[in-house]
């Protein structure tokens, strides 16, 4: 693996932070600098932080504790979907995917923390 862009985690974490991002611009306006600022943030987070972790690689507590940061964050980001769907700002059928994938980013954060070797 040459660079932190090839993890699947990183691609999936990604990739939720961008369908996050373009779902909260239909949120309204009032939630801008509560709500959207808040799941953008914390989504972005998660793969932000899986790239540190990458860089810090060859160190496996660090690596470890970057990671963590980064499941943090993602458990956040299901906070936040919580209030979205609490508040009709999505459906259950767009919350049950998107908290699906959130699921997915949680189990390979845990996977790469536990295997810290296997990323070295």
């Amino acid at each position: 693996m040459s660079s932190f862009r090839d993890l699947i985690a990183y691609k999936k974490s990604f990739a939720l932070a961008m369908e996050i991002f373009w779902l909260t611009k239909t949120f309204p306006k009032e939630e801008t600098y509560s709500l959207i600022d808040q799941i953008r943030r914390s989504s972005r987070s998660v793969f932000a932080c899986i790239a540190e972790a990458y860089k810090k690689r060859k160190y496996p507590n660090h690596f470890a504790n970057k990671l963590t940061d980064s499941d943090m964050e993602n458990g956040e980001t299901q906070a936040w979907l919580d209030v979205s769907l609490a508040c009709k700002y999505i459906t259950r059928e767009k919350y049950d995917e998107l908290n699906k994938q959130s699921e997915e980013v949680g189990y390979l954060l845990i996977y790469m923390i536990n295997n810290p070797d296997k990323f070295k």
